[in-house]
């Protein structure tokens, strides 16, 4: 194997530049050849990099933490049974610890907007890009995260969700539409808000486990004896109890949906290799070890088969944790419960205004969405594509409808099909770096960040996610179980995304990349005219940070 070759001077020099182009030159650019990658990393540093590691670490962490683990648990809960939900959490949490992996060597690799997106192009396939790109639009412009909000705050009033859904549609347009950094300042603290009440539903549940309420036993492990540790689901026996384990499988998937927000934002962050690396170690630590925690103390103080938990309301009221603490007679919880809930899906509907225009704004950057989404305002913000982004948030108000309600739930479910699909890629573009790497010479070692094993962990992470995709709607394969609805947003993921890789290879004759033509010159050049000092060691008072950042 010959050795790397010598960085071309005046590679480094194109990747360094950092000149601003105006906006009357978008039109104008140039986007062929070698040039190509010189324009794209002009219009990376058009951006602002207001954000910090520790916004990318709650970004990050808020995207993870939602109605998942607050409400649904109870639907997982009574499918699988305490250990079987234990399970599911611990399997899912391996493959989602190994994607991180891949995402984060990637990113820090080639950190620019949307990640992912841009990575699929250029490692494996334009049209693989152009597929990824427009998935991620399509499921991010449907605003039911926001719709969810008027459901919650029914838990406190009973006026019409239309004016929930105007007052804090409103809020979440003028959190994205200025500055990069409020959304980032707005989502640090709905993060810290969140980890506080990971912490204090742990310690509740463990205070309620052992007899510490007065005028209650000590549960222990009474539970898990009786109902028993698995629930049965759709049959009897041991298959009924590995198909329960298997469907709540596949709702865990979407509860540690997120974790790929990690490199969304990397072309507007300051030092952005170190600021991934470092959230994506922490975050995922975080987020597998509170979600075990969590979710074991939930299956001692909770029976799968009581009747409270089966039927979910939306709201607090429905949550596992507030029925174990209003029967231990501890009033207050729900509604703290419900304000952060509240808080969880403001920060989700934030993200997807962040996700769709920031994935419209890297399609531009290679005429796969047109120009104009390439125009930033003075505060570095792609301001069309985010105005683009929230001209769908009014779609909320056909959750106000009952009839139309029950559509919008059909778009609702189709969307999280999207996160396996983009497991599945993240994967795909880590093996075809390594690829790229060993034909063109070059080692692992010469990757700017990386992690133990990460060469085998994109094929594991692969695997999983491709098979809970494929097996997502397995019910409806089951006699009598078969639900139009559901099949269909389990697995439209599917033919969209073929319809849409064949239409840009037909349209534009994309070539596959083989592995010793990637670019890899242009990259390693921008490691080096854009060196990142380390962190300084945490010393007194700054070793409190590493509580958030």
């Amino acid at each position: 194997m010959s050795s790397p070759e010598p960085f071309d001077s005046s590679i480094q020099k194109k990747a360094a530049v950092t000149e601003v182009i105006v906006e009357s030159d978008i039109e104008s650019l140039n986007y062929s050849g070698s040039e190509e990658k010189v324009d794209y990393f002009q219009h990376e540093n058009r951006l602002s990099s207001a954000l910090k590691s520790r916004h990318i670490s709650m970004i990050t962490l808020v995207g993870v933490f939602g109605t998942g683990l607050f409400l649904s648990s109870s639907v997982s809960l009574s499918t699988a049974g305490p250990v079987g939900m234990l399970l599911a959490y611990i399997m899912v949490g391996l493959v989602v610890g190994a994607n991180q992996m891949c995402i984060t060597e990637v990113a820090c690799f080639m950190p620019v907007t949307s990640g992912y997106v841009k990575h699929a192009e250029h490692f494996v396939d334009e049209a693989l890009g152009f597929t990824m790109g427009w998935c991620d639009i399509y499921s991010s412009i449907i605003p039911n995260e926001l719709s969810a909000v008027a459901v919650v705050m029914s838990y406190w009033s009973d006026l019409n969700p239309a004016v929930w859904i105007t007052i804090f549609g409103i809020l979440v347009v003028l959190v994205n539409i200025y500055n990069i950094k409020w959304y980032g300042e707005i989502e640090f603290f709905f993060g810290c808000l969140k980890i506080l009440l990971v912490v204090g539903l742990i310690l509740t549940g463990l205070i309620i486990d052992l007899g510490g309420v007065p005028g209650q036993d000590r549960i222990g492990f009474r539970y898990w004896r009786d109902p028993g540790p698995f629930a049965s689901k759709y049959t009897t026996g041991s298959l009924g109890e590995f198909l329960g384990f298997w469907k709540c499988v596949s709702s865990v998937v979407y509860a540690y949906g997120g974790t790929q927000a990690i490199s969304l934002l990397a072309g507007e962050t300051e030092y952005p290799r170190r600021a991934i690396f470092r959230a994506a170690k922490r975050v995922f630590y975080r987020v597998f070890t509170m979600y075990i925690a969590t979710v074991f103390i939930l299956t001692l103080i909770v029976k799968y088969n009581d009747p409270d938990i089966a039927s979910p309301t939306g709201t607090a009221a429905g949550s596992p944790f507030v029925i174990a603490m209003k029967r231990a007679g501890i009033k207050v919880l729900p509604h703290i419960i419900n304000g952060v809930v509240l808080t969880s899906a403001l920060s989700a509907a934030n993200l997807q205004i962040v996700k769709a225009s920031r994935t419209l704004f890297a399609l531009a950057t290679k005429k796969q969405a047109p120009a104009f989404f390439l125009r930033v305002n003075r505060n570095g913000l792609p301001w069309i594509a985010v105005a683009v982004a929230c001209f769908f948030v009014p779609l909320c108000y056909m959750s106000v409808s009952a009839s139309s309600s029950t559509v919008f739930g059909w778009f609702q479910n189709i969307t999280s099909s999207n996160i396996l699909f983009n497991w599945i890629v993240i994967s795909i573009n880590h093996i075809y770096m390594t690829r790229a790497l060993k034909a063109q010479g070059y080692s692992r070692k010469d990757l700017p960040y990386t992690f133990p094993g990460t060469e085998y962990a994109a094929w594991f992470s692969l695997f999983f996610a491709l098979l809970f995709l494929l097996t997502g709607g397995f019910p409806n394969f089951i006699h009598g179980e078969f639900v139009f609805a559901n099949f269909f947003s389990a697995y439209f993921i599917i033919p969209l995304s073929i319809v849409l890789f064949l239409i840009w290879k037909f349209v534009k004759r994309s070539p596959y990349i083989k592995p010793e033509d990637v670019d890899l010159k242009s990259l390693f050049a921008d490691i080096e005219a854009k060196p990142e000092p380390p962190y300084p060691k945490l010393t007194g008072w700054r070793v409190l940070t590493l509580l958030w950042a």
